[in-house]
């Protein structure tokens, strides 16, 4: 893991947890990312760096969890016994492109102030940056997630509610992550690492087009759109894995087959579930699209990018680009604010699972 600007992770870790306030006699430097248009996160523990894209090739090289590299471009290789067989160029060699978000280094401009909303000042915001380092602002941690981990991090695409804006004792602009649905912990991280979202990143797209209905093919790991007969979207996905941890047939987290119909759509919620061994806590999922009264949703997966496998634990994984493209189509229609909305029977969108 890497060290991220001027402090150690044993330092960040001790100024954790004494909070923003604490921070604010501390100079905190954002973390220095290669300098390319696209890049990619090591998304798993570790991975090897292989001379060809080919997993049998000769080993160059280990990269661990968060490195950041050049994506120079993604390649067809081979990886036995998976279907995922792109890979990515980097300049020290290849990567399974399964294990590498494709993230961007795009930091903004800072506000000063938020703007008005029915639940007060506040404003959602996605990380547009490879990852933040997130200060907790009301320790001890209550999330799994925070519990689990040296340094809590936030990563691109993930998209929280801002509800308040800092300035420290070195002139660093800070804003507040407080999660409506989470365990009720507040998070500072630098500003310069959000994107405001705007009414045109939630505005609906189609709204008035007749005989919407999604389709999911498990078997093809895909996903459809469709008006009427004429398909207007298609993707990968990742639906609900056939095996546990351990390698075992299961059942327990296939994506349920049959017709339902949205009931619930959020632009970001804090998701958990699951059991000791495999259990999940995630934060921040955003572009969530439930269809299944048990929680199981269409939603933006940050955390892996082996989409066309499945992968989840019912639910149907995608790229943050096409669930949040699935969320604007799909009614019922959600407002900025507050940004989630409930819809009783006959429900919104059709979706159908199918196997």
């Amino acid at each position: 893991m890497r060290i991220t600007g001027n402090l150690t992770r044993r330092e960040f870790i001790k100024i954790s947890l004494l909070g923003i306030t604490s921070l604010a006699f501390r100079e905190y430097e954002l973390p220095e990312f290669p300098q390319a248009d696209r890049l990619g996160r090591v998304n798993v523990g570790m991975t090897e760096l292989k001379a060809r894209p080919d997993s049998d090739s000769d080993t160059i090289g280990q990269v661990y969890g968060d490195t950041i590299v050049p994506w120079l471009r993604e390649v067809v290789g081979r990886r036995p016994w998976r279907k995922n067989q792109r890979w990515v160029e980097t300049p020290d060699g290849y990567i399974w492109a399964p294990y590498l978000q494709p993230v961007k280094n795009l930091p903004n401009l800072t506000l000063s102030e938020l703007p008005e909303s029915t639940l007060g000042p506040g404003m959602w915001a996605e990380v547009s940056v490879p990852y933040l380092d997130v200060v907790l602002g009301n320790p001890p941690a209550r999330s799994p997630w925070l519990q689990n981990t040296e340094t809590p991090r936030v990563y691109y695409t993930q998209v929280f509610w801002i509800d308040q804006i800092k300035t420290d004792k070195q002139g660093q602009i800070w804003y507040r992550i407080n999660e409506r649905f989470g365990f009720g912990d507040v998070l500072w991280a630098r500003a310069e690492g959000f994107r405001p979202l705007k009414e045109a990143d939630v505005a609906p797209i189609a709204p008035n087009s007749e005989e919407k209905r999604v389709v999911v093919d498990v078997a093809r790991q895909t996903l459809s759109c469709f008006e009427g007969k004429n398909e207007v979207y298609f993707t990968q996905v990742s639906t609900g894995m056939m095996n546990d941890f351990y390698g075992n047939l299961t059942d327990k987290w296939e994506t349920p087959e049959g017709i339902r119909p949205i009931w619930r759509k959020l632009i970001s919620v804090h998701m958990t579930g699951g059991t000791t061994g495999g259990g999940y806590d995630i934060a921040g999922v955003s572009w969530t699209t439930l269809f299944e009264g048990n929680g199981v949703a269409i939603h933006s997966t940050f955390w892996h990018n082996n989409f066309g496998e499945a992968m989840s634990q019912g639910c149907v994984n995608c790229r943050p680009e096409d669930a949040q493209w699935i969320f604007r189509w799909t009614l019922p229609v959600v407002p900025y604010d507050p940004g989630d909305v409930t819809l009783g029977m006959p429900g919104g969108t059709l979706v159908e699972v199918v196997k």
